[in-house]
């Protein structure tokens, strides 16, 4: 039975709509107490009305994303769409998660002149540390200058109004999903994908609405850039448009770190062909890791901080949680050992991401797409981490869903993701984590011996 394309489209704005309600009554507030988390919810502590309009906006949005992707009719269909769905919940409070409050904070201390990297907002008299969560009011920021800079730049104009420094926070994060809408289109048609198709995967998922539009989380503009780079890399351009394709990139890791992993991969796609000679990869790298060079010492003198962003990204992992694998092995030893194991699986966790990385390297090299592996390497990283936020789901979808076909693993995972949060932000892994971290570690068990046997299988036909 073939669906009507305006029942997914209204069907959706009904989801948005009740989401919307959900900003209103329990979204992330100006004040982190009283708190909106399952034990709030589930006893009715705030009413009925708010978990209901949470579980029926959720579901119907994950209901039309999932419906239209095989019948949207255009990227541009797509693109209004998802635009339509954004506006109920712009006029509310954030769901999802309170990291606006934590950039609005860290943007007040470099526009004041102190260092959002040498310790956390707390020290800095930021005027509303009331919102911030705890878990940010001493870790220093982890993200790069061209975010502080925007940022100081969003409070600045905000004045003492912490309903226009959202306001600001959420036009960066509507910048990057415009990003989005020119890129995508750009990127799917250079790799042979329907550009509709990839559209619409990634505008209507409801992440998007929930946490990069409503949260306004600078994951937005990340993974908007890197999209907008991949587009200028996968064009085989000359070396001044790869220089490009670099400097966007550079504004991507100016961001967050995590983008850098995918510029290995815009320089193998200015190979006119894989499988060269190494020497064949000088002049891209060259020109891809100029455009980098210069943007980054560019921010890095505007921000008067230089790379100090590194020092940050020691204290994100500070959250405990099932939803990154190797801290869900890590709670299963402690749970069953006594052990505290949590570091040393993280620490594997990384060494592992490390040989994917060259991996998925090597075989782009060898044997072509390296757009679409950019995408698996982003996934890896989102595997690997020592932990995983809903919205990093997000980061692979974008290049994948504009790469490859069949990506039906990630959009379970991504329509998963979106039942993670309560409203306010508080994140059900939390609330269940030693029998989420069984289940998880269970579940890698369970996979270690499928791979295992079908890996046997293949050498017994062979």
């Amino acid at each position: 039975m073939t669906v009507n394309p305006r029942l997914v489209r209204w069907g959706g704005l009904v989801g948005s709509s009740a989401m919307a309600g959900a900003a209103y009554l329990g979204g992330s507030g100006f004040e982190r107490l009283p708190s909106v988390n399952p034990g709030t919810l589930l006893s009715g502590q705030r009413g009925v009305l708010l978990p209901i309009l949470w579980v029926l906006g959720t579901a119907s949005l994950i209901a039309a994303w999932w419906t239209g992707r095989r019948i949207v009719p255009s990227a541009r269909w797509a693109t209004v769409t998802a635009g339509l769905w954004f506006l109920p919940v712009l006029p509310f409070l954030p769901l999802g998660s309170a990291d606006v409050y934590s950039y609005a904070c860290q943007g007040y201390v470099q526009y004041a002149g102190g260092d959002p990297y040498a310790a956390g907002v707390g020290r800095f008299g930021c005027p509303w540390l009331g919102s911030v969560s705890t878990s940010w009011v001493d870790s220093p920021a982890p993200y790069g200058p061209l975010f502080l800079l925007l940022a100081a730049c969003v409070t600045a104009l905000a004045g003492d109004s912490l309903v226009a420094v959202i306001a600001g926070f959420r036009i960066v994060a509507l910048a990057g999903v415009a990003l989005m809408v020119v890129g995508l289109p750009a990127l799917a048609r250079r790799c042979g994908i329907d550009p509709a198709r990839a559209s619409w995967t990634v505008l209507a998922c409801p992440l998007v609405l929930i946490h990069l539009v409503s949260g306004a989380h600078n994951d937005a503009l990340m993974i908007g850039l890197i999209v907008a780079g991949l587009s200028l890399a996968a064009a085989r351009p000359s070396p001044a448009v790869l220089i490009g394709a670099g400097a966007v990139l550079g504004l991507a890791v100016g961001v967050k770190a995590t983008a850098i992993v995918v510029v290995p991969f815009a320089v193998l796609a200015g190979l006119p062909r894989s499988g060269q000679s190494p020497r064949e990869l000088v002049r891209p790298a060259a020109a891809v890791g100029s455009g980098i060079l210069l943007v980054t010492v560019a921010l890095s003198a505007l921000s008067g901080r230089g790379a100090g962003w590194l020092t940050g990204l020691v204290r994100s992992g500070d959250t405990v949680s099932w939803g990154s694998p190797s801290t869900a092995v890590g709670l299963t030893i402690e749970f069953i050992t006594g052990v505290d194991a949590v570091p040393i699986t993280r620490l594997a966790a990384i060494g592992l991401l490390a040989g994917l990385l060259v991996a998925l390297c090597w075989r782009a090299w060898r044997h072509g797409d390296p757009l679409g592996h950019a995408g698996l390497a982003l996934a890896a990283t989102v595997v690997c981490a020592p932990v995983f936020h809903p919205w990093y789901a997000t980061w692979p979808l974008a290049v994948l869903a504009a790469t490859r076909v069949d990506n039906r693993w990630l959009l379970g995972l991504c329509a998963f993701a979106a039942t993670l949060t309560t409203p306010a932000g508080y994140n059900w892994t939390l609330y269940t984590r030693i029998p989420g971290a069984l289940a998880v570690t269970a579940a890698l068990v369970l996979l270690a011996a499928f791979a295992v046997h079908k890996h046997r299988a293949r050498r017994v036909v062979a």
